[in-house]
């Protein structure tokens, strides 16, 4: 248990990367407890013993495999690269009624492209072919896409931006929002169904390019939007 009482678990699979180790960070820093998978063990209880330092908070590290059996909501924080590989890998391991949380992006840069294009996803985006490759019962959600990996990992960057969130069921998206708040200065959106996700998507890239422009970590914010839950 956390230090502060807190019971809630949260495992991120491929969490020794940028983005991975970026929430495991702020999500260990709030109070929620965390389990870092990685595809070595060895290396997944390395990460979090430094993230428990930098954090003082309650991290632990497993294989990816059995980090997909802690919780049932799941976080997969791994490049597109990998997305395929590592659903294949689960398709034992995650049980119906679990949620995954997919953050992938589908940049060229998975096939030596540039970082600021996407490539083509027969299904139509990175999600929905993880969803396709989920086993029966399993639900993807699609969010965080926009955060950058570099100001998670900072824990004295005030975070101020918002993060859209696509899934089929409202009930689920509000249970993976409902995580993404727990991070001070993150605010979910209910960007729709999951067949959005190929839109959202996008936004990478572009913010990719602005960023390399202006030298800068910029997020993106939504103005005008009323007070609220658009999840309930």
């Amino acid at each position: 248990m956390s230090k502060n009482g807190d019971t809630t678990l949260i495992p991120i699979l491929g969490g020794t990367g940028a983005l991975g180790s970026g929430l495991a960070k702020r999500w260990a820093a709030g109070g929620a407890r965390v389990v870092v998978g990685s595809r070595d063990a060895g290396r997944a209880r390395e990460a979090a013993e430094k993230d428990a330092a930098a954090t003082g908070g309650d991290l632990v590290g497993m294989t990816n495999e059995e980090a997909a059996t802690q919780s049932d909501i799941v976080f997969l924080t791994v490049p597109f690269r990998n997305q395929s590989e590592y659903m294949t890998n689960l398709k034992g391991v995650l049980k119906e009624g679990q949620i995954l949380v997919d953050c992938s992006v589908p940049l060229a840069a998975a096939i030596s492209g540039k970082a600021t294009r996407t490539i083509g996803v027969w299904q139509g985006s990175a999600a929905q072919q993880a969803q396709e490759m989920a086993p029966k019962g399993v639900t993807v959600v699609s969010a965080l896409h926009t955060v950058s990996a570099a100001h998670l990992a900072d824990l004295d960057y005030e975070l101020g931006e918002d993060v859209p969130v696509c899934g089929d069921r409202k009930a689920d998206k509000a249970r993976v929002a409902g995580l993404i708040e727990r991070i001070d200065g993150l605010r979910p959106v209910n960007a729709g169904s999951l067949e959005t996700s190929r839109l959202v998507e996008q936004l990478t890239p572009l913010l990719i390019s602005i960023n390399i422009r202006y030298k800068t970590h910029a997020g993106i914010s939504f103005t005008g939007l009323p007070d609220g839950d658009p999840f309930s």
